[in-house]
């Protein structure tokens, strides 16, 4: 069974300013939880139990969020506010951990899941979410993070999270060929390659990465020794690509919904699918629909 997970929280989030000037992107809220709670609470949900940050001297805020805080706990205890003190303490389960590590300088995503070696080791298997997307399980019977365990387990093959998009849009993704038939939603299929960002004409598939990954631990010594690709950084796909020619890579095909948080338009969808549902707000939210679409 697949335990770690590698979160790479380091980068500066240039798409989301001028909001993360200050605080880190993955600490914008989405109605009352930051964006960082979701990817963890994902992880937690499919049983994951040790969260490594791979994080930046400027991101202190995002370990302070899951750390405990005595005082404000001791405050809210002292008030009665019984409700908000149970809701703090429960941000983790107490058997999931948290740790961090540093990545020194901005060398791309396969750098910072490098970053991790030294706590997941090269000889177990892992997951990893980018906090920019949150992905929505609601309605399912487990998320899909499970899904792609349970597919890894099954099959030993390392997996990536895919996502069928409008062919007019392959361009802003990481594109996946299938060896053979696409997969159907909840499935994996093999995968022969993938295309960064390609032309709409040129591109093998509709199926996009999204930003989840499940990887043996061998991923760690190619990482180590591929060299600086697209923008002079260390690219996650490369390694990918080497994994997969020696011991195959699948492609599992999500059941749920993605928002790309790191976007402004994604973010604002994320508010809305979470407030029409949550279990505070929900109602109050829906009022504010209706009383904004009636405006023209």
């Amino acid at each position: 069974m697949i335990r770690k997970a590698v979160l790479p929280v380091a980068g500066l989030g240039t798409r989301c300013l001028p909001a993360s000037k200050a605080i880190p992107k993955e600490m914008i809220t989405i109605v009352d939880k930051p964006v960082i709670q979701y990817v963890v609470g994902e992880a937690v949900a499919a049983g994951i139990k040790e969260i490594v940050l791979v994080t930046h001297s400027s991101k202190a805020a995002i370990e302070n969020h899951f750390d405990k805080h005595f005082e404000l706990e001791a405050s809210l205890e002292a008030k009665g506010k019984s409700e908000l003190l149970e809701e703090l303490r429960n941000i983790i389960p107490d058997d999931v951990k948290i740790i961090s590590v540093r990545q020194p300088e901005p060398l791309g995503l396969g750098h910072a899941v490098l970053c991790a070696r030294p706590v997941i080791g090269d000889n177990e298997p892992f997951a990893v979410l980018l906090p920019d997307v949150l992905v929505d399980g609601h309605g399912l019977s487990g998320n899909d993070l499970g899904g792609m365990i349970d597919a890894f387990v099954a099959s030993g093959q390392a997996q990536i999270m895919v996502e069928n998009v409008p062919r007019e849009m392959v361009y802003k993704y990481g594109i996946v060929a299938i060896d053979g038939d696409a997969p159907a939603a909840g499935e994996s299929a093999p995968m022969a390659r993938v295309v960064e960002k390609p032309k709409v004409e040129d591109a093998p598939s509709t199926l996009a990465v999204i930003g989840r990954y499940l990887l043996p631990g061998s991923i760690f010594p190619l990482l180590a020794d591929t060299a600086p690709g697209a923008g002079n950084e260390i690219q996650l796909t490369d390694a990918i690509d080497t994994l997969r020619a020696r011991e195959g890579v699948a492609a599992y095909r999500m059941r749920g919904a993605t928002y790309d948080c790191g976007h402004q338009l994604g973010y604002l969808e994320a508010i809305l699918a979470f407030a029409k549902r949550h279990p505070k707000y929900a109602d109050g939210f829906a009022e504010l629909l209706d009383k904004y679409a009636a405006k023209e």
